[in-house]
């Protein structure tokens, strides 16, 4: 049997209210303990303008315990192609 011990995701928001409320959204999960959280601000910049500016959320998840894992989650992953269709990706 295979257990996911901690995973760490990496969002881009568009401001910082909604950073906040992805934050709060998953300090409250039942699923996970989220260990570790921060948020950045991100500018692009060209010939010094500033040309956009986003929020790049981190979260550190603790699924279950290494020690005595009572949790297992199996992670699908879709994936956005071009044409905007969607393809799964599973994990084994």
């Amino acid at each position: 049997m295979k257990y996911l011990l901690e995973v760490t995701e990496n969002y881009r928001v568009d401001n910082e209210n909604e950073a906040a409320a992805l934050i709060a959204e998953n300090k409250h999960s039942k699923q996970w303990v989220l260990k570790k959280y921060n948020s950045v601000l991100k500018e692009l910049k060209s010939k010094g303008e500033i040309v956009d500016s986003w929020y790049k959320v981190s979260l550190t998840k603790k699924i279950t315990d290494e020690k005595e894992p009572d949790v297992s989650i199996e992670l699908n992953y879709i994936e956005r192609n071009k044409n905007n269709g969607y393809n799964s990706i599973e994990t084994e």
